[in-house]
């Protein structure tokens, strides 16, 4: 496996939601997501599994770039004391170009007392050198993250 076709990418958001109650809905009511974003986020279907379950698998549907977009993401991992999630992806359009894609969204409570960061930390392997790092697709989540920030704040 060559070194330049792995990459990791991160970035993170603060929005006004707590912690727990973003990490609640993007691994409790991961559904509710398309609410919140609608916009960017179609919905998401349980596959397998339950909802907010390590094993579960969720379909994501979803506009990216001007184009109606699937995810089929394994749920590897939930922490909730860290606030975490882990999904990889196992079926849909990320796959055309990367061998294998993982993201971990972590929440964490801000440092100036309200609300939280919102961390997204990508794991790929391209399929060749001509692919380009998922930075669109990481902007697109940040943006998801605010939404989903602004929905849950409101009254």
């Amino acid at each position: 496996m060559s070194s330049s076709l792995t990459g990791k990418l991160e970035g993170s958001v603060e929005i006004q939601a707590s912690a727990e109650e973003f990490h609640d809905m993007l691994s409790n009511r991961p559904h509710h997501v398309s609410n919140a974003s609608a916009d960017k986020v179609q919905g998401c279907d349980l596959h397998e599994g339950d909802w907010g379950k390590q094993g579960s698998i969720v379909c994501w549907s979803y506009f990216h770039e001007g184009k109606a977009k699937i995810a089929k993401n394994l749920i590897e991992a939930v922490d909730p004391k860290n606030m975490s999630i882990t999904h990889r992806v196992l079926e849909g359009d990320l796959l055309e170009e990367f061998k294998s894609f993982v993201a971990v969204i972590q929440a964490t409570p801000s440092t100036k007392g309200k609300g939280c960061v919102v961390r997204w930390v990508f794991e790929y392997e391209k399929l060749n050198k001509d692919v380009a790092a998922p930075q669109s697709m990481l902007e697109f989540l940040l943006e998801v993250s605010k939404d989903m920030g602004t929905h849950l704040t409101q009254p």
